[in-house]
């Protein structure tokens, strides 16, 4: 038995067999590329391959987030449609799988764009795609409110999603910037880059779908609420312990992503080795396919909740390590990211596993289907995604950072390199102290395990 599968099953709960476990979290696989290498490389990207002025890029990746947000939540409802229909939501599904191509197409920026064009291109495209991988994760990530599953096992179905998720996050993001060509990337190699990446989205994502169907057929699933629409979106807002849940992972989101956008510029202008960009993605992210399990005996052992404040403390201590720079040595750089991903890999495992709880605890007192506060969730992720990168670029742009293409070095201002810095290091930790903050006025957890 691995990690994952030591717990004592409660008699009144259905325990998943490992293998449509396993189906399921392929799915993540595919979806990890799109979470990591957007965040990872197109602020960069744009900055200094497309010669897009910093602020224009944080605009360009800010503001297809805001279809996102009015998108998502009707992408949750029409999951629900589905789930009442057909009792399952295995078209929505489907389409998402189209979203490798939009991924691809992201990358590839015709040779002679640069500047407001080339930030046009990846925006239209950067737009499908976030609306293709609505169309897979609304669906995706109802699942375990779907099933008739208990407080524990909800939390070991998404503690086989997120080891897979890292997975896709580690590779992908690993092999994202060796395939671009790595100190010399050019647009031919980000153009390679996603093509091949692209495939393995593709494949993942399809044995995902079939996951699902097999976990439908090992445990009874629940049928949607008949009502929808905005009526089913005020019932979501309206449910408290949703809006502070919600909240909380709004600003852990952002963070992350804000992170995760500016590791390129931490390596290249604060370690001057832009080489590290692939030692510190590791670093973030490799810590998780070990302490996962871990996080899942803390979460029965304290509760999900305790475990997600401590994590949260973690990330906040770790930021503030990285806002010394290269005074505190490599070695102890290395070690802050490090800490920085053990919090990661807990913020990933517990909010997504409460998710369900409210879900089911919306549901028993007749609340609206999972699809819509799912929708709402992936909304907020979404937007997240998009402040991170942009506050991030706001952070730039203050300094005074210079943009370019890519063979390009321009002398940066003392204030842009500054900004480089505490940008990567005070500004999450101000951010993760304010989730901890949000974090602490959800109160669900204790009447969600008792019942389970």
């Amino acid at each position: 038995m691995t990690g994952l599968d030591r717990r004592p099953a409660a008699a009144t709960e259905t325990t998943l067999p490992r293998g449509p476990l396993a189906g399921f979290a392929a799915g993540s696989l595919g979806m990890g590329v799109w979470v990591t290498v957007p965040g990872l490389l197109l602020l960069y990207f744009l900055t200094d391959v497309l010669a897009v002025a910093p602020w224009l890029a944080g605009l360009t990746l800010l503001l297809p987030k805001i279809a996102d947000v009015l998108l998502h939540p009707w992408v949750g409802h029409r999951a629900d449609v589905e789930q009442t229909r057909r009792g399952d939501r295995r078209r929505l599904l489907l389409l998402g799988c189209a979203l490798p191509v939009a991924f691809a197409a992201l990358f590839a920026v015709p040779g002679g764009l640069t500047g407001t064009p080339a930030a046009a291109w990846v925006a239209v495209f950067f737009i499908a795609g976030n609306l293709l991988f609505a169309a897979y994760q609304v669906p995706y990530l109802a699942t375990p409110a779907d099933l008739r599953i208990g407080y524990d096992e909800r939390t070991r179905l998404m503690a086989f999603r997120m080891v897979v998720l890292t997975l896709g996050i580690l590779v992908s993001g690993l092999l994202a910037p060796l395939l671009t060509g790595g100190d010399a990337a050019t647009r031919g190699g980000y153009q390679r880059m996603g093509v091949v990446l692209a495939v393995g989205m593709l494949v993942a994502m399809l044995v995902g779908v079939a996951g699902i169907a097999r976990l439908r057929g090992s445990a009874p699933a629940s049928t949607a609420s008949g009502h929808g629409g905005w009526r089913a979106l005020r019932t979501a807002l309206r449910d408290r312990q949703f809006r502070w849940l919600v909240a909380a992972y709004l600003a852990m989101s952002t963070t992350t992503h804000l992170v995760l956008a500016a590791v390129p510029y931490y390596a290249e202008y604060e370690l001057r080795a832009p080489g590290l960009t692939t030692v510190l993605v590791a670093a973030f992210v490799a810590p998780a396919l070990l302490v996962t399990p871990a996080w899942l005996v803390v979460a029965r052992r304290v509760g999900k909740q305790r475990a997600l404040l401590g994590a949260q403390g973690a990330f906040a201590i770790g930021s503030l390590v990285l806002a010394v720079g290269r005074p505190a040595g490599l070695p102890v750089l290395i070690a802050a990211v490090a800490v920085l991903g053990v919090a990661f890999a807990g913020m990933q495992l517990l909010p997504f596993s409460m998710l369900p709880d409210v879900i089911r605890a919306a549901s028993n007192a007749g609340s609206t289907g999972a699809g819509t506060y799912t929708g709402v969730w992936t909304a907020t992720e979404a937007t997240g995604a998009a402040l991170g990168p942009y506050a991030y670029a706001l952070c730039l742009t203050v300094g005074g950072f210079v943009a370019s293409t890519a063979g390009e070095s321009p002398v940066q201002p003392d204030a842009a390199l500054a900004a480089v810095r505490y940008g990567f290091g005070l500004l999450p930790a101000v951010a993760m102290l304010a989730a901890l903050l949000l974090q602490r006025r959800y109160t669900l957890d204790a009447t969600a395990r008792a019942a389970s």
